[in-house]
């Protein structure tokens, strides 16, 4: 199950959004270490010498295939809940993680068969042939179908622009094919200059609007990893994307209004959701509150300002740091500060929240004290990793 939520089936994420499948695929990790931590104890409670079978230079293969799993997925687990505090690159880390969960599938699946005793009869061994053959089978539509697929529908970046807080727009047009259609809000796998078949892949926003797909625009900040040379992309690059992705957008939950909360790079998908509405002439009422680490670093602010008049648009700047002058909003986006600008009637207005996963979390809190209906918030963190 752990593989067929990261295997980017758009129907499997529809119901439930990426970002909420990441998340359950990070927690049910924390569970499924628990049973296999738990799982010695028992044993060694009941009777079993399990000290002894740490004994690996004379225990039997079954006990190493066994000891060599729990390893590596304790290893696995740590390396993704301290990547950052490890400094583990992102590209480093997304092909070890891959190699890693197979490892612990393969020699727990190996510490079974050996052991025996739970696959004693015939169609228990049926059912881990056949969630075998599925594993198998999605590393097959992952790494080698879907690159297939891509290979024959290539991108080529012909625009790079610089844009305020050290971002990028990359502007990408389909090559012999007719690219594809998107929802504001969602995003897509990027590779650029590199094979489909490469490991690894990034997310990124569409930031350009969804009534125009002859071509397409990613908004990048630099923030390290392959992100700190976006700006260095020359024009005709060979890119490969894989979208779109997510259920993050006002065509897939509509409202009488929106409330759009962004923060830092989470501005992406918001941009992309204002140049829409304003392209479609859609007149319902939008309130944007932009935290950034200061004004000189908020993307897309000139523009901002011109789709205020375009739009019933509302927006509140939100620096970090400003200016002694500086006379409105500033500081992190806490309860205090959206109880100031959300009245009684907001509560039915549709809430899209993208940003650092801190941010996003405090906001889902402030926002279920205030008695806004879970099913109207619609998150996405940017964290992958």
């Amino acid at each position: 199950m752990q593989f067929a939520l990261v295997a980017r089936f758009q129907a499997v994420a529809a119901p439930f959004g990426e970002d909420a499948l990441i998340q359950f695929h990070r927690q049910i990790s924390y569970v499924a270490l628990v049973f296999i931590l738990t799982h010695p104890i028992l044993l060694q409670l009941a009777g079993t010498d399990i000290v002894g079978l740490l004994n690996l230079a004379q225990a039997p293969l079954r006990a190493r295939f066994a000891v060599a799993s729990t390893v590596l997925l304790l290893v696995l687990v740590a390396t993704s809940v301290w990547r950052r505090r490890l400094r583990i690159n992102y590209e480093v880390w997304q092909i070890t993680h891959g190699l890693l969960s197979v490892l612990v599938v393969a020699f727990a699946l190996a510490h079974m068969l050996l052991v025996g005793y739970y696959l004693d009869q015939f169609w228990k061994k049926w059912l881990w042939a056949v969630m075998t053959a599925a594993l198998v089978g999605l590393l097959l539509w992952v790494r080698v179908i879907k690159p297939l697929i891509r290979l024959r529908r290539p991108w080529q970046i012909t625009e790079v622009t610089a844009e305020r807080g050290r971002a990028y727009t990359l502007t990408l047009r389909p090559v012999g094919h007719s690219g594809f259609s998107f929802a504001p809000g969602q995003f897509g796998w990027l590779v650029v200059d590199r094979s489909p078949f490469a490991i690894t892949s990034h997310p990124f926003s569409f930031s350009s609007s969804a009534e125009y797909t002859d071509t397409v625009q990613m908004t990048i900040r630099e923030l390290g990893d392959f992100t700190s040379r976006v700006g260095q992309i020359r024009p005709g690059t060979r890119a490969y994307l894989d979208g779109p992705h997510g259920v993050f957008s006002p065509d897939r939950n509509e409202g009488p209004g929106f409330v759009l909360i962004a923060g830092g790079v989470g501005i992406t998908p918001m941009i992309s959701i204002l140049r829409t509405m304003a392209d479609r002439g859609d007149s319902r009422p939008v309130l944007l509150l932009y935290a950034s680490h200061s004004l000189a670093e908020a993307t897309f602010y000139d523009e901002l300002e011109d789709l205020e008049r375009m739009l019933v648009l509302t927006t509140v700047l939100i620096p970090e740091n400003a200016d002694p002058d500086w006379t409105g909003e500033r500081g992190f986006i806490d309860a205090p500060m959206l109880s100031r600008h959300l009245s009684a009637q907001y509560v039915r207005r549709q809430y899209f929240i993208c940003g650092p996963a801190p941010m996003v979390a405090a906001v889902e809190d402030a926002l279920a004290s205030a008695r806004v209906p879970a099913e109207r918030i619609h998150t996405e963190r940017f964290n992958f990793a």
